[in-house]
């Protein structure tokens, strides 16, 4: 099966929801998180730094159940991370 190459803008969601993962996780192992929404440490650490941009509703929805937030809190988490990259390019 060939994957169709991700466009930029799927890219940088993906990158976005891997860094507001990360914040969400805290202190708390990957391996604590990933255990706890029943994927590997290697997904979760696959998802947090973008390699998988593209991650199934599922395994984002379990993500999210196993760090205490909602798919709504989760999703202002991502538009808190682009406000945030967008001003530091700005900035930079």
């Amino acid at each position: 099966m060939v994957r169709i190459p991700l466009t930029g803008p799927e890219r940088r969601r993906g990158e976005l929801l891997g860094a507001a993962l990360r914040q969400a996780r805290g202190t708390r192992s990957m391996a604590e998180v990933a255990t706890a929404a029943g994927i590997s440490a290697e997904t979760l650490r696959k998802i947090e730094t973008g390699r998988i941009a593209t991650p199934a509703f599922f395994t984002v929805s379990a993500l999210a159940g196993a760090l205490g937030l909602s798919l709504d809190e989760l999703a202002a988490r991502c538009a808190e991370q682009e406000r945030w990259s967008s001003g530091a390019r700005l900035a930079g």
